[in-house]
């Protein structure tokens, strides 16, 4: 896979614990020399067999849970990402979930409740396109939504204030630590997108009828609360990225080059694991051994069955 040393400078997409994130510092697109559409995309596919080859062992090894989430504006490429990157692993060991509005059931829980439901188990890989981030992104942009929650003492807007967020914040981040301290290994992305890009997106969707269904007004109309979504982003990844639950600013104006930064990234996360396939005891070890002698005496008892009925039939 793609090493940090070559192409993909990892250390620069992390957002480092405690940094104050400031969207408009962080590229939106490819900036180096040494990569282009092509050779990236044959990277990728190599990409793609290594991760699978780390998917079967953390499988077989089945002591950590991969929770891996995507954040964005909207035509950033989430759907894309996932479907391109995650194509090389079994999909029986991987779940993904898209979260829209919640339903009047979710109301009546706590807003992360759907989301535990979900958290995947040992060995399995979860994808969440979006997730419980919502809560402090939309949310934050359109407040209102808050009071449908009918939360204890938040009966007016003017009570959905910077504690109010900070909070939450901390709700946020004390439920990822006590998933990370259980086997879950938690790995968030935010594909950055430059409204000049996200225009052009809009507009192909619009103008080419076979992607005319992926175009919803409801998209233009966000679009226009896009500096409050900035803020809204860099207040969440500040607050949020943790060494254990850290978050990746993705250049995603090049899809391309997205696709590969993030399966660089969760390449990278897996090998720190460590992760290979249990060893097996000496008291196995015997029993393998014991059944390979059963299967081959099969074989050879068939072989002299084989035999005797052919000199049989001679006589």
């Amino acid at each position: 896979m793609v090493s940090e040393k070559e192409f993909i400078q990892i250390k620069k997409l992390k957002v480092k614990p405690g940094k104050k994130v400031n969207l408009k510092n962080y590229p939106t697109d490819y900036e180096g020399k040494s990569l282009n559409k092509q050779i990236a995309e044959g990277l990728l596919e190599e990409g793609r067999k290594h991760l699978a080859a780390v998917q079967d062992k953390l499988y077989a090894q089945n002591r950590y849970g991969v929770l891996i989430i995507f954040q964005a504006m909207d035509a950033a490429g989430k759907d894309s990402a996932v479907k391109h990157i995650m194509s090389g692993f079994n999909p029986l060991g991987v779940k993904v979930y898209s979260f829209k509005s919640p339903s009047a059931n979710e109301l009546d829980h706590n807003y992360l409740w759907r989301h535990y439901l979900t958290i995947p188990a040992r060995g399995e890989i979860a994808i969440h396109n979006r997730s419980h981030y919502e809560n402090v992104l939309v949310t934050r942009v359109h407040p209102e939504y808050i009071l449908k929650e009918d939360l204890p003492d938040i009966d007016s807007m003017d009570k959905i204030n910077d504690e109010f967020w900070e909070r939450r914040f901390n709700q946020i981040a004390q439920f990822e630590k006590t998933l990370t301290q259980n086997g879950t290994i938690i790995l968030k992305f935010f594909l950055h997108l430059s409204k000049k890009e996200q225009k052009k997106r809009l507009l192909e969707r619009i103008n080419d009828p076979s992607k005319n269904w992926k175009f919803a007004f409801g998209d233009l109309v966000e679009r226009g609360h896009w500096d409050e979504y900035q803020h809204a982003y860099e207040k969440a990844i500040s607050a949020t990225s943790k060494k254990h639950a850290p978050w990746f600013i993705i250049p995603a104006d090049d899809k391309w080059y997205a696709r590969l930064a993030i399966g660089a990234v969760i390449y990278q996360q897996f090998e720190s694991l460590k992760i290979d396939y249990p060893q097996v005891s000496e008291e196995q070890k015997a029993e393998l051994e014991k059944a390979k002698s059963l299967l081959m005496s099969e074989e050879s008892n068939g072989e002299k069955k084989k035999k005797k009925t052919r000199a049989t039939q001679v006589e």
